[in-house]
């Protein structure tokens, strides 16, 4: 069903895979999970404790998903994940960055693409201003 972030176990096309490769696409699954349960058990914090929250999603959350990509794209070998893979990163991106926002009191439709943060991370070298620059929460003053 469109929208379903629910990883599937590995495919045989994971057991053609080197096993580096393969190593990607089981953590990509793994984070996957992760941000889907974040998303599912999500209670808002109160106002005193939200931007914490924020920035542990940003920490905790955005950041391994792009670092994965990023580790991905510019090690010895170029991984290329499934089109799954992708999908799942793709979608774990923008439940964390939602949530991010979601700290904050804002409902965010969350449609970035991995490479787009990973140059926002790369460039600024922090977490937190990629996920404001995405998001745009809160707002820069």
């Amino acid at each position: 069903m469109p929208g379903d972030t629910t990883p599937r176990p590995p495919t045989d096309a994971d057991t053609d895979r080197d096993p580096e490769h393969a190593r990607f696409g089981q953590r990509a699954r793994d984070l996957a999970v992760e941000a889907r349960e974040a998303r599912e058990s999500f209670e808002p914090p109160d106002d005193e404790r939200a931007a914490e929250r924020a920035m542990s999603y940003a920490r905790e959350g955005v950041g391994p998903v792009v670092s994965l990509y990023i580790e991905a794209r510019t090690g010895g070998t170029m991984v290329r994940f499934t089109e799954e893979e992708f999908r799942l990163l793709h979608r774990a991106l923008n439940d964390w960055l939602s949530l991010y926002a979601r700290c904050y009191g804002v409902e965010v439709d969350a449609d970035f693409t991995i490479r787009e943060a990973a140059e926002i991370l790369l460039k600024t070298h922090n977490v937190r201003d990629t996920a404001q620059l995405l998001t745009c929460v809160p707002a820069r003053r």
